[in-house]
């Protein structure tokens, strides 16, 4: 059995997108009929994130702790619980492409790291997305640990230790230690999952304050170029 695991906080707005996408993953021919369970962690959810989740059939674990890292540690033990060999993990904020389970079995290692690309960019300028797009290299061998777009063996999570209680980083860590252990990791360009801009972020240092932060050295870096070029345009006067 295969199972992929999310952790979630209000999120009644994109989690049925997110889910919706994951079960099409999960009949994609190369995974042979083989069962797949999603298991939703829902971390101190106040809105509709729940009853959406239980009507669109899929488990859910819930936990109080208001960290992500303890979030998906519960997934992730459902998912050892009811015998999953492998587990994918995503956000609940992203969408997954139809192959997205296949190519992770089709890795041959003890983890998957892949990249993310940004479905809808808000009101960020296009200064910012060039400068993602400069620094996410999004090729085979990346540098990259995004928590939307990884999975691992049963056997290596166990291994491991699983998720550490961290409010960020958590995703780093755990494959920090695989690699530490010489496990096997493949970081590959596809599949490549697609993820949201939203400037609300969900946990502390995630993706969303990386953007804000990668949209305040533009800001900086494009008032030095003003600087420079003001003494210039008014000596030209």
């Amino acid at each position: 059995m295969i199972a992929v695991t999310l952790p979630a906080h209000n999120e009644e707005q994109l989690i049925a997108a997110c889910l919706q996408s994951l079960q099409v993953a999960a009949l994609h021919p190369a995974l042979r009929d083989e069962p797949v369970v999603i298991v939703v962690a829902l971390d101190r959810c106040t809105d509709a994130t729940g009853w959406i989740c239980q009507r669109m059939g899929v488990e859910v674990v819930s936990v109080e702790a208001g960290c992500v890292g303890v979030a998906r540690a519960a997934a992730s033990e459902r998912a050892l619980a009811l015998g999953a060999r492998w587990i994918g993990c995503t956000d609940a904020d992203s969408v997954v492409p139809p192959d997205w389970l296949a190519r992770q079995l089709r890795c041959g290692a003890s983890a998957f790291c892949g990249v993310v690309a940004v479905g809808d960019w808000l009101d960020y300028p296009q200064a910012v997305r060039e400068q993602f797009l400069q620094g996410e290299h999004a090729v085979d061998g990346h540098p990259h640990v995004h928590g939307a777009n990884m999975g691992f063996s049963a056997a290596a999570y166990r291994q491991s230790g699983g998720f550490a209680p961290l409010a960020t980083g958590e995703d780093v860590a755990l494959i920090q230690t695989m690699q530490g252990a010489g496990m096997r990791v493949a970081r590959l360009a596809r599949p490549r999952v697609m993820t949201s801009a939203r400037r609300q972020a969900r946990a502390p240092h995630g993706f969303s304050d990386f953007l804000r932060r990668l949209e305040q050295r533009v800001a900086l870096a494009t008032d030095d170029v003003m600087g420079d070029v003001a003494p210039a345009s008014l000596l030209a006067r």
